[in-house]
Formats: structure tokens, sequence, C-alpha cells
């Protein structure tokens, strides 16, 4: 496990250094995230209007594989939590959206990223944002934190995707909502099958199954559960749009 997360960790930070060499993250194909490099899909799933409100260097690192500021339900004043922020435009974009009472944190366990994120959010003017470095499985704020967790392209990427999403029902409060944009395998791929159809950190091999994704979340407590599927990226995985919402009361989250 130690192994792959280095192995990620390592080809986003390359991808960090490709932007600051004024390069795109999908310029350099060892570096290139869940969308195909060819295409630099990342930034076209966001539209002009949005890419224009940004620094140039944000919109080049984006290599996710959806949109989750267009998936969650953002309101003025809310505090939003980004699950591997890398070049932080869902938490730059986030922050817009929630305004000056609201605040935006992104998490990423890469100092290149981190760097670049903050470089990003310094060229915006963008005050209500705060990134933190650390692990999606163990994210450094306390309980009941967050009105929103937000991802993109980034879950299937961990090595303990049931920690991942206990720790986001930790920190969400009462009633606060889960968007995130990820890969999801059809429910007859074994994981055999997947890692034949792409790598790890490709953002292929490892990912969750429509029934598991749905299971993971159950166990959390998570309720309003949707797993939806919006493009396929090769034979039998797809983009996907998970949303869950926190029991407004949740005296007892499984597994916390």
């Amino acid at each position: 496990m130690d192994e792959l997360r280095e192995e990620v960790r390592a080809r986003y930070a390359s991808a960090a250094a490709a932007v600051a060499e004024g390069r795109g993250a999908a310029s350099d194909a060892d570096a290139s995230g869940c969308c195909d490099p060819a295409e630099g899909l990342g930034p076209q799933l966001y539209d002009v209007l949005q890419r224009d409100q940004l620094p140039e260097e944000a919109v080049l690192a984006s290599l996710g594989c959806g949109n989750p500021t267009m998936v969650a339900e953002l309101h003025e004043g809310d505090t939003v939590l980004d699950l591997g922020s890398g070049g932080g435009i869902d938490v730059l974009l986030s922050a817009k959206r929630v305004g000056p009472t609201g605040l935006a944190y992104g998490l990423d366990m890469t100092d290149e990223m981190l760097d670049l994120a903050r470089a990003n959010a310094a060229k915006a003017g963008t005050a209500n944002v705060e990134f933190l470095k650390g692990l999606i499985e163990d994210v450094p704020l306390p309980d009941n934190t967050v009105d929103v967790v937000i991802s993109n392209c980034v879950i299937n990427l961990s090595t303990d995707k049931s920690a991942v999403i206990r720790e986001i029902a930790r920190v969400l409060k009462p009633g606060g909502r889960v968007g995130v944009s990820d890969v999801v395998a059809d429910d007859e791929l074994t994981p055999a099958d997947r890692a034949e159809r792409g790598s790890y950190v490709g953002c292929i091999a490892g990912a969750l199954s429509f029934a598991e994704y749905r299971e993971l979340l159950v166990i959390a407590g998570l309720i309003d559960i949707q797993v939806e599927a919006t493009h396929e990226l090769t034979d039998g995985m797809h983009g996907a749009i998970v949303r869950a919402r926190k029991p407004p009361s949740a005296p007892g989250i499984a597994g916390l």
C-alpha cells in the first residue's frame, strides 16, 4: 500500500512540476491523471466562464474526471472540504460560491501540488481558502467541521477507501452533504478485470464498483446515496457522480 501511495504522490508531484514549468499537467504522459492526456479532458469539464475566473495554472493542473463543484450544492457561508485538491481548481471555485462568509479547505499529500495551489489562490486573490497537508484516509480536521465534502477523481486512488468514507462521515456536520466525481466500475468487473483496463495510478485498477461504493457509504452511516455514471472512460469503467448526506442527527455513525 505504501508503494502504491508513493507512486501516486510521485505522479502528481510530476504533474505539478509540469505546470510550474509552463506546461499543462496533461502534457506529461507520466504525470497524467484520470483523463486522457492526449485530450486534455480535465480542463474541458469546466465551462469557459469557470475557467476564465481562475489562474491559468489552476486550469492546467486539472486532472480530474468531472466537475464536483457542479455536483455539490454549495451555499453562501458553507464550509467545504476538497479531498485531493491538487492545483486548487475546485477549492477556488468553491470559495467563490460560498462567498466571504464561507471557507474552502483543500487537502493534499503532495507538497508540490500544495505549493501550486497556494500560489494559485494568491494569484486569484482568494482569501477564504486554506490548504492542508495530509492523507484523505486521516483528515486533519475535527469532527463535524464541514458542510460539504467534494473530490475529483481521487478516492479511487486511495489504498484504503473504507477509511476515506469513514473520514468523510466523521468531518461532515449533521445534515452535511457529499458531492464527488470519481471513476466507478461496472458491478460485474472483478478487480482483475479492472486492472486489465488500466493502471492504479491511472485511476482505473483501484476503482470501486457501483455496489461497493454504495456499500461503503451505507456502512459509514450516510443516507440519500446516489452513484450515477456520467460518461464511459473505457469498457465498463465510468466517470460517475457520487452524492450522499449525513443524517441531521447522527449519534452513532457506524465504524467510527
